[in-house]
């Protein structure tokens, strides 16, 4: 307010014009006369309905609280004698601006901070100016970036760079950097300016989760600011350059080849990662003998969440310790020596898991990660990673290692004990193809060496996990599971699909112990009458009130997927099932469930039932979907009970019976379905009565025994406008349909057409999809040529998987077609396929980051059955295929080949210490 001390005689009158005109017709033209003495009770939206205000304001009161009225009215200017000024603002900023001088509070808000930055500079409001810098500090200062849109940010960036103001980009500069993950999120993106970006890349707030981010952000923002950078003299080479290309994923590297702008780059980044693979775990230490170790450091910042590191086979421990250590570059001698002598002691920790001390080296502390990803790192010692991410991620929660072989429970031990923060484990491998038989003596052995192994014997540390994913570990015996069950008490979610080591009773004996359980994923397991009643039987608890009570824990039990699991017998999944309440998730499929066992399910909480494969009927399958009406996903795909017929024996006729049955009813009238697999007994009929549970439906799989017809098919994208994958077995197919599925679902992922008839062609398949990622095409397309391969290439260039069954006009050219159109697959399946392996693979063996790899019938069956053995040696895959393949793709995880594809007839085995990471079926 002003103060009693102001002379009231000592009055100035200032003319505000409102410089905003285009309000013109909602704004008075006549002018509004105010005195400053009463601004506190200014009601300023009646105020900017006037275009001029006159406001008589205290000339000493402005001289004080402003730098430009100080220099106006204070000197010996023709002005400084006036008693009225004339000003063009913006009004409502002016107004606040008074507001300020005379001590009133201002609200700055994202709308109004420019115009009060601008205002607070021009006029040299102090007050302002503090209170505006203050409020900006806050907000950028602040963790959760959805506070300012990524345009406001541009904006103020924009703003001070113009005025040559050095603290608001600054800021700008910084604020980008710590929420780069969030920027790229957002649309405008693009629209960053060249300075900001560069700036904000070289900062060391710089917070991405990998370093594939950072390159994928800025070849988006290249890309679509290709014209503009025409005209600028460095090209973003600069830019370009801060990119860390030997800690890119292969994958990443390898599918931007095809991007001619990036050849040189990516090749660059692919040569580096193989360089750092043929690195020996004692060659690493040659990073500390001079150079700059900048490129090879992972970036981690003080605000970093989540790190992650997956399809970075070229990591080490060498690198990841040197990430987590102040830099290098201008230390002593002494430290470098340090650092080797952790580096061997780290390489040692199998030998002697006892030998790192945590005051050995400054390691760097960042508290705010708490997930790493370290899935496919095959190169990173385990224990080595765990005892760095113990002395630098103090509040670590979720670990991935999926894909890692080198594992033994003592790990999980040691994870405990180093990173006692941690609560979600995933150390989850390819489930095997080969199917192990578990004898009855194991079903006793496997709990009695709980008695004589020594780990079990050590004082065991109660951990914090609560979800444990050990998925095809079939290096996992029952007493690995006992350990579990002592130190993970407050386990509530286990996965041991494909575990087909254990024993029923093994896993019996953990489910006894682990009386917090939620979720148990057990398919393809020995899983049985044991487990089902260790399930089934009572334990004493408290509820919400202190109530005891007595209940099992299939009672509690919110996913139980028990998928091929042939040692429960109805019997048993009649139990089983009547005692739970809490389902959400439920995976039956290749089990003998039966109607009566399936409607013993008492809860209405479903959202997602899986009963492919089995001999449920309609009406044990309406009565679960009408208790349901969460339903989200529904795979009903080879249930033959589903399909209502009758029959004339005596004519040998058979005809359908209903045109729409109970089950489409009754999703239509309930259910909101995301996913749907279904077969036997739905037809065009059903898609119509599906219509109203299927609008915001993503995956769609039609399987053997439905025929949903040409209709139903081509009216799916106006049917199911989100789809994003479909999968069509035996189904009747034309150009038509091909057409309006890739021409109407832009966001299409998966692509799949096997065994279906009709007469399509390639045309069809001309339109551009880059958000496809699988193709899967089956006996659909045994004319293909080059060429057509080359149309697919053009019209899905970021495949991940693609599969070729019965393709018989392919050779060996196919190959370069397939490597040079899609370098970055991580999946091949060719069978059938011609000749494409007729003079052996190489193009190929150039998809370096494959992880799975199917070559059979490839050198053209009609062709071996003619001529002799004798006859035909030396076409076909060379025999040393398999070391080629594990040699020159790191990531390489499964390869099945056929020895009639085989040049010599065999193919050589190499030793396991150079294959161990490849399942290999022949």
């Amino acid at each position: 307010m002003a103060s009693s001390s102001d002379d009231d005689n000592d009055f100035i009158i200032l003319t505000i014009t409102n410089s905003n005109q285009f309000e013109e017709n909602s704004v008075s033209d006549q002018d509004l006369f105010l005195s400053a003495t009463d601004i506190s009770s200014w009601d300023l939206p009646s105020i900017l309905t006037f275009s001029t205000l006159r406001v008589q304001a205290h000339r000493t009161r402005l001289i004080e609280q402003s730098s430009y009225f100080h220099g106006m009215l204070s000197w010996s200017f023709s002005e400084s004698r006036l008693d009225h000024i004339s000003i063009e603002w913006e009004l409502e900023a002016f107004v606040n601006i008074l507001k300020c001088l005379y001590g009133c509070s201002v609200d700055v808000t994202f709308d109004n901070f420019l115009n009060f930055y601008e205002g607070a500079l021009y006029f040299g409001v102090k007050i302002l100016l503090e209170k505006c810098k203050t409020w900006f500090l806050e907000v950028v200062s602040s963790t959760v970036p959805s506070q300012m849109q990524l345009d406001d940010l541009i904006y103020i960036w924009n703003f001070g760079f113009k005025h040559a103001n050095d603290y608001l980009p600054e800021l700008c500069t910084s604020y980008l950097a710590k929420n780069f993950m969030w920027a790229v999120s957002c649309k405008s993106f693009v629209d960053v300016p060249y300075r900001l970006l560069q700036d904000c890349v070289k900062h060391p707030h710089l917070t991405i989760q990998n370093e594939m981010h950072l390159s994928d952000a800025l070849f988006m923002w290249i890309d679509a600011s290709t014209k503009d950078l025409n005209k600028m003299e460095n090209n973003c080479t600069d830019i370009l350059k801060q990119i860390r290309l030997s800690l890119l994923p292969l994958w990443f590297a390898a599918g931007k080849r095809r991007n001619c702008h990036y050849t040189k780059l990516v090749d660059e980044s692919i040569a580096s990662v193989f360089k750092l693979l043929k690195i020996s775990p004692a060659g690493s230490l040659r990073f500390l003998e001079g150079g700059d170790l900048k490129d090879f450091r992972i970036r981690v910042t003080e605000y970093s969440k989540k790190l992650n590191l997956s399809s970075c086979p070229q990591i080490t421990s060498a690198i990841l310790l040197l990430s987590l250590l102040p830099s290098l570059n201008c230390t002593d001698s002494m430290l470098r020596s340090s650092v080797k002598q952790l580096l061997t002691k780290l390489e040692s920790l199998e030998r002697d898991p006892y030998l790192i001390s945590q005051g050995l080296l400054p390691m760097l502390s960042f508290e705010a990660v708490e997930e790493v990803d370290i899935s496919k790192c095959d190169k990173l010692h385990l224990r080595a990673a765990i005892e760095c991410f113990s002395m630098s991620f103090p509040s670590l929660k979720i670990l991935k290692a999926a894909y890692l072989l080198n594992f033994s429970i003592s790990f999980l031990r040691q994870l405990v004990l180093k990173c006692p923060a941690i609560c979600e484990v995933d150390l989850a491998v390819d489930v095997s193809p080969i199917i192990l038989e578990v004898s009855n003596n194991s079903l006793t052995s496997g709990v009695r060496l709980v008695d004589v192994s020594p780990l079990h014997t050590s004082k065991v540390r109660l951990s914090n996990i609560t979800k444990l994913t050990l998925e095809g570990r079939t290096e996992l015996c029952d007493s690995d599971l006992l350990y579990i069950a002592k130190f993970c008490i407050n386990l509530q979610h286990l996965n041991l699909n494909g575990c087909t080591t254990l024993t029923d009773v093994g896993m019996s004996n953990l489910l006894h112990r682990c009386l917090r359980l939620k979720s148990i994923l057990v398919c393809h397991t020995t899983f049985g009458l044991n487990s089902v009643l260790a399930l089934c039987s009572d334990f004493h608890g408290y509820d919400n009130t202190s109530t005891q009570i007595s209940v099992s824990l299939a009672f509690n039990i919110q996913t139980l997927h028990i998928g091929d699991c042939k040692c429960v017998d109805e019997t048993s999944l009649l139990k089983l099932l009547s005692e739970t309440q809490m389902l959400k998730s439920l995976c039956l499929r290749d089990t003998h469930i039966t109607d009566r066992a399936l409607c013993s399910i008492h809860g209405s909480s479903l959202e997602m039932l899986d009963v492919s494969n089995t001999m449920v009927s309609r009406e044990a399958l309406t009565h679960i979907i009408s208790g349901n009406p969460g339903l989200k996903c529904l795979r009903v795909k080879g249930c033959r009970n589903l399909f209502e017929y009758k029959s004339n024996a005596a004519m040998g006729e058979f005809s359908y019976l209903n045109s729409c049955g109970e089950v489409e009813i009754a999703l239509g009238k309930t259910c909101r379905l995301q996913e749907i697999s279904l077969g036997w007994g739905f037809s065009h009929f059903s898609m119509e009565a599906l219509k109203p549970a299927i609008t915001s439906l993503r995956k769609l799989t039609v399987g053997l025994g439905a025929s949903l017809g040409e209709a139903a098919l081509t009216e799916l994208p106006s049917t199911c406008p989100f789809l994003e994958s479909i999968a069509l077995y035996f189904q009747v197919i034309s150009d038509i349909i091909i057409v309006n599925i890739l021409e109407s679902l832009r966001n299409l992922q998966v692509l799949a057409l096997c065994y279906c008839f009709g007469d399509i062609s390639f045309v069809a398949f001309k339109f551009y999809m880059p958000n496809l990622r699988k193709l899967q095409l089956e006996r659909v397309s045994p004319w293909m040529t080059n060429e057509d391969l080359v149309i697919l290439t053009q019209s899905f260039p970021n495949l991940a998987e693609f599969s070729l069954l019965g393709c018989q006009h392919l050779n060996s050219d196919s190959q370069q077609i397939i490597s040079h159109g899609w370098p970055g697959l991580l999946s091949i399946h060719l069978e059938e396929c011609g000749k494409i392996t007729a003079n052996g693979v190489s193009s190929l063996l150039e998809c370096v980051a494959l992880e799975d790899l199917l070559l059979r019938h490839t050198v053209r069956l009609s062709f071996l059955l003619i001529f002799p053995k004798s006859q035909h040696l030396g076409h076909g895959i060379q025999r040393s295929f398999i070391q080629d393949a594990a040699s020159k793709m790191p990531l390489l995880r499964r390869v099945s080949l056929d020895l009639c594809d085989a040049s010599d007839g065999y193919f050589d085995i190499p030793p396991l210490r150079m294959t161990k990471r490849v399942i290999y079926a022949l």
